[in-house]
Order: structure tokens, then C-alpha cells, then sequence
């Protein structure tokens, strides 16, 4: 595996038993992903980009095929050994924010720490460096029902930065939020990838995929293009500030 390379998949497969049929969700799908890329990964329902998401988050593993992430095959992992891979590697960003209602800002970045083992002194002056970077520290208190849609999305980019995963994957990360708040937030997922982190983004929408330096879409299970995009959209929202850490 090149060293440059964090991800390389070579023709992974995964089919799914529905009753007596077998749906072949991914056909043979092969391909790498460098450090400090900024992917968007595309397909309409059907696709098999949920499970090609599934699968590079450590969610899932294939039915055949080999997955390496930072050097190492996880295609073959036990659930536990996914799980740390997981909390390790792969700071997530999901779509409905997945915040845990009763716990502070504070308290919800410093979660992934946890699970790893890190002292609580630590984790807490962690958690507040990140909350600072994505511009919340006057939040750190505040629990989810007390933010925005865009402070609550905030809060879960600085929990998937503050164990220093290898790749940020995004799901749909503006998908509830409106449009003034979603440029907001791609902004400061472009300065996240400028400090040096690799950034893989599900979307459906053109709008969104156009902030990504390379656009690979699916089709029936299979890579149909994979194309470095040439009219980079940059929000420069966060210009003004310090790079995200």
C-alpha cells in the first residue's frame, strides 16, 4: 500500500440475502483514497453508496474483496476490533447530528475519548480545544435542545476531530439544515480539510459535492466515474479565522 494512501479498496463485493433473492449492493468496487483529500461520493438510490459508506466507516465488512485503511486490512475484523478501528480512525458527521440529548456540548465531543481510555483531564481540555476551533465556546454548557441546527452540526464535526481520526466521513451533513447555515457548515469542513484531514462526503446533491476536489459516483454497485473537479467551489466562510486543528 502506497503510503500516501489512507484508504485502498480492491474489488469489494457485498451482497445482502432479502428473502430467497441476493441483492448485489456492490459489484467489484476498487479504489484509493489519499492523505488530505477532499472526496465527495455520489449515486441515487440504489447505488450501493450507503454501503460503500458503511463499509469505509467500519460499520460493515465486505462479502469478499480487501479493504486497507492507514496499512492495515479491516476486512476481515471481528465486530470488536471494527469498533476500535472505528473510534480510532473515523470521526463521523451524520446527517441528524446523533447527539445524546441529555449530555452538554461539552460532554458530547469529549464521548469518543472516552470509549479510548483517556483520562478525563485530557478529554476535557481537549473537547474545548475543538469546541473552540468550530467556534463554540460560549456553547460548551449548553445541551442539544438549548442549539441551532448549525450549532448542533458543529458540535458533532469538533466530536468527530477530537480523538485526530484519520479520515472525517461525512453523511449528508447539511441535509437538515438550511441553505445559509449549510454554506456555513461546508465552510468550515473545507477548513477542517485545509489543516490537513481527509474528508470523505455523502451527498446527493450537486450543490454540496461541488465544495469536493474529486467527485466518484456510483452506479448498480459499481464506480460509473471517478473525475478530480475541475471547478472547485470554495466558500472561504472561515477565512478570517485560525485553521480548524
Amino acid at each position: 500500500m502506497d503510503n500516501k494512501e489512507v484508504i485502498r479498496l480492491e474489488e469489494i463485493t457485498r451482497f445482502f440475502r432479502v428473502g430467497s433473492e441476493i441483492v448485489r449492493a456492490l459489484r467489484g468496487v476498487s479504489l484509493s483514497i489519499k492523505r488530505n483529500e477532499f472526496v465527495a461520493l455520489m449515486g441515487p438510490s440504489g447505488s450501493g453508496k450507503s454501503t460503500l459508506m458503511n463499509l469505509l466507516g467500519c460499520l460493515d465488512t465486505p462479502t469478499n474483496g480487501s479493504y486497507w485503511l492507514n496499512g492495515m486490512d479491516v476486512s476481515k475484523l471481528e465486530d470488536n476490533e471494527l469498533a476500535e478501528i472505528r473510534n480510532k480512525e473515523i470521526g463521523f458527521v451524520f446527517q441528524t447530528f446523533n447527539l445524546l440529548p441529555r449530555l452538554t456540548a461539552l460532554e458530547n465531543v469529549a464521548l469518543p475519548m472516552i470509549y479510548a481510555g483517556s483520562p478525563k483531564v485530557e478529554r476535557t481540555a481537549r473537547a474545548l480545544q475543538v469546541l473552540d476551533d468550530v467556534k463554540l465556546t460560549d456553547r460548551v454548557k449548553h445541551k442539544p435542545n438549548e442549539l441551532s441546527g448549525g450549532q448542533r452540526q458543529r458540535v458533532a464535526i469538533a466530536r468527530a476531530l477530537v480523538n485526530k481520526p484519520s479520515i472525517i466521513l461525512a453523511d449528508e451533513p447539511t441535509g437538515n439544515l438550511d441553505s445559509k447555515t449549510s454554506v456555513e457548515i461546508m465552510g468550515l469542513i473545507e477548513e477542517i480539510h485545509k489543516a490537513g484531514n481527509t474528508i470523505i462526503l455523502v451527498t446527493h446533491e450537486e450543490d454540496i459535492a461541488r465544495h469536493a476536489h474529486r467527485i466518484i459516483r456510483l452506479s448498480d454497485g459499481l464506480v460509473s466515474s471517478d473525475e478530480i473537479n475541475t471547478n472547485i467551489r470554495m466558500v472561504g466562510y472561515y477565512q478570517d479565522h485560525a485553521p480548524v486543528k
